[in-house]
């Protein structure tokens, strides 16, 4: 809520990168109902694609990871499961599933916040309750040294600051303080300076970030993982995070490095699925020009596994089929044998890369 109050008292003049990034958002949601009027089964295949990319890397970045083989099966299936870490992402599959089906009627409140996280951290004690102990973010280091990455809102203030960051919002879109992005964008990083559970803010904060932008009219991530690319861009996820949550408590932070990584997020994802609507020419073709496309997004040396983790769902098997035909057309290069093996993307015929 602190962003929140520096936009009431003193709104600010917006950062040119910023502007830049809301002028492309803003096209970006023009053309969206040209690209949702595709083929309903192209479009049916990024959902499917785009739900199991959320649910495995949101926990994922939060070192919750499970068997490649089962992500399907977690998903979309009724199974049985193993253990804790599968629990956790079949959890917040269906928090997806309540966005995705429910988003429009489902307000941002308290409620709201409590249910998503008790939804996605599953039998745990505590879930969809506040934390009741204060507890800083700490990084570890190798060699056993920690210090505090950030000191949050104290366990006694946070139901308070909770609602007063939910009236903000409200009030900042009713009385348009800012662009209703950037205020999309400061929501998130108050949400998580104020780290109201004892675990699983994070994936919380992607709900939430995920449920905002289909109330803006945002829509992309029903078909692109808005999860994955934070996941892929995690370092500067952390960096952005830390620059701006400095002086948050004293309202002297700068919130500008944080709300434009998460525009960039966004314009990534609407470049993506507009590449992405263009290329699938069939469900059948779906999984293959998912594996071509990370194939060929690799710069240096690479391991099947690398493409593995970027396409969840797709056997192992399926990758080598189609890394031994780019093989003999000349696409890749490959040093070793079995799993170990170093793959090199060579770029196709005629092209450069740069």
């Amino acid at each position: 809520m602190i962003t929140f109050r520096q936009f009431a008292s003193k709104p600010e003049s917006i950062p040119a990168a910023t502007s830049w990034y809301l002028a492309d958002l803003g096209e970006a949601r023009g053309k969206q109902d040209l690209f949702t009027k595709q083929s309903p089964q192209k479009l049916k295949v990024l959902r499917e694609n785009a739900m199991i990319e959320s649910a495995v890397s949101s926990n994922r970045i939060e070192g919750v990871t499970v068997d490649q083989a089962r992500i399907r099966t977690i998903v979309f299936g009724k199974s049985i499961l193993r253990d804790r870490d599968e629990e956790e992402v079949r959890g917040y599959r269906d928090a997806l599933k309540l966005i995705h089906e429910q988003g429009k009627n489902l307000s941002v409140s308290e409620e709201t916040i409590l249910n998503l996280h008790r939804l996605c951290r599953g039998e745990i004690w505590d879930a969809g309750r506040y934390k009741e102990k204060d507890g800083d973010i700490i990084e570890k280091y190798a060699d056993g040294r920690e210090r505090v990455r950030f000191k949050t809102v104290p366990a006694a203030k946070t139901q308070a600051s909770s609602k007063e960051l939910i009236e903000r919002w409200n009030r900042c879109l009713l009385e348009k303080w800012v662009h209703p992005l950037i205020a999309l964008a400061a929501f998130n990083l108050d949400f998580l300076c104020i780290h109201p559970f004892r675990d699983g803010n994070g994936r919380v904060s992607r709900l939430l970030l995920l449920l905002q932008c289909y109330h803006l009219g945002y829509e992309v991530g029903r078909y692109i993982s808005l999860e994955r690319l934070i996941e892929q861009n995690k370092e500067r996820y952390y960096e952005t995070l830390e620059q701006s949550s400095e002086g948050w408590h004293e309202g002297k932070h700068d919130p500008w490095h944080y709300l434009n990584f998460v525009l960039y997020t966004l314009k990534t994802a609407y470049r993506e699925f507009e590449e992405r609507v263009g290329q699938i020419t069939s469900p059948k073709g779906a999984k293959a020009e998912m594996v071509l496309n990370a194939i060929r997004a690799q710069r240096g040396e690479f391991r099947l596994v690398d493409i593995e983790r970027a396409c969840p769902g797709v056997g192992r098997e399926w990758i080598r089929v189609l890394l031994a035909d780019l093989k003999k057309s000349g696409e890749v290069k490959c040093r070793g044998k079995g799993p170990a093996a170093r793959w090199v993307y060579k770029g196709r015929k005629g092209s450069t890369l740069k």
